[in-house]
């Protein structure tokens, strides 16, 4: 089968790969959508933590937010998987361990992440073995790309619930990104006032045309009193600005990675008893994530801005966005497309 391969700093191709195989608890999946993320682009570029820390390295083959339909089940899964839509978890736990048994399987030392580090081939590719024990079923309303964008919504609603806001109070997120606007979207859901702030001004076009009419730049923030602040953006300046600005004795809740280390001043959250929470993965956050999308109080599908094939996944990592690409911020990629 076809499947793309980072095979080494900035150097990617598609290459034909051994087909995967339905093992003992896992299950095969029909790739239907896989979703270009972040991460992906630091594996790509050689900038991710994980390829010197020895966590990942090349050849390597991405992608961890995806959704595909269950072909085949291996000894000891359940054959009714089979021809069911579903997405998974990407972070793959021995099960066993003190952090597993008390439900943080997300911080397992033994930890594989499908697509990211070492150990489970990620989703860009035509099939994707897959652990069943990890697999969550997406309801017919659900489709290809809502269930590909399950795993970055599961990341925001984790983000939304961590501010512990109530409806009517007031939350600023930092980041007009895909994680960023996801939060945006859960919080509006919950009855929250939300509001967004990005670097420029044309950076927030998207989140207006969402409906987030409080949307400002940094510089052009309001005085308001804010309730939580979720911190969605690379920047190392802003983790020290969100303690700044929460209401003393609320949440200020990090998302975001910068690529360089970022400035914090815990005299200002001792000071102001800011409660600082990170968050880590999607896992406890997919179920809600699911249920929100099917019900449609929540709909990420404006955020893709193009659907591409294998073949041209190369160029988007390198970073040209695809012609008529529309305003969203995520690119998908369905596999099945340019064959041959």
């Amino acid at each position: 089968m076809r499947a793309l391969v980072f095979t080494g700093p900035e150097r990617a191709e598609v290459r034909e790969v051994p087909e995967p195989v339905a093992a003992p608890g896992d299950i095969v999946v029909e790739v239907e959508r896989v979703g270009v993320c972040g991460t992906d682009v630091e594996l790509f570029t050689g900038g991710m933590s994980y390829l010197h820390s020895g966590r990942s390295s090349y050849p390597l083959r991405p992608g961890h937010e995806w959704s595909g339909t269950v072909t085949a089940a291996g000894p000891g899964v359940d054959p009714s998987w089979i021809g069911r839509r579903v997405t998974g978890d990407t972070m793959i736990a021995c099960g066993h361990c003190r952090r597993c048994l008390a439900g943080r399987h997300h911080v397992c030392a033994g930890m594989l992440e499908v697509g990211i580090a070492d150990g489970r081939p990620g989703a860009l590719a035509e099939r994707l073995a897959f652990p069943a024990a990890y697999l969550r079923a997406l309801p017919g309303s659900v489709d290809a790309t809502l269930g590909a964008l399950v795993e970055p919504g599961g990341n925001s609603l984790r983000g939304v619930e961590a501010a512990a806001l109530t409806a009517g109070e007031r939350l600023l997120v930092l980041g007009s990104g895909t994680i960023g606007l996801l939060a945006a979207m859960f919080g509006r859901a919950r009855g929250i006032e939300v509001h967004v702030a990005g670097r420029r001004p044309e950076d927030l076009d998207l989140a207006r045309a969402l409906g987030f009419e409080h949307s400002w730049t940094v510089e052009t923030l309001p005085g308001l009193a804010w309730d939580a602040v979720i911190d969605a953006s690379n920047s190392p300046a802003l983790p020290g600005l969100a303690v700044d600005l929460v209401e003393p004795g609320r949440r200020v809740v990090y998302i975001g990675l910068s690529g360089t280390p970022s400035l914090l001043d815990t005299r200002d959250v001792v000071l102001k008893d800011v409660t600082a929470i990170g968050i880590l993965g999607a896992s406890a956050g997919l179920a809600g994530t699911i249920a929100a999308y099917a019900d449609r109080s929540v709909d990420p599908s404006p955020l893709v801005a193009a659907t591409v094939g294998l073949d041209e996944v190369a160029d988007v990592f390198a970073g040209h966005r695809p012609a008529g690409a529309g305003p969203g911020p995520k690119i998908h990629v369905d596999p099945r497309r340019n064959h041959g």
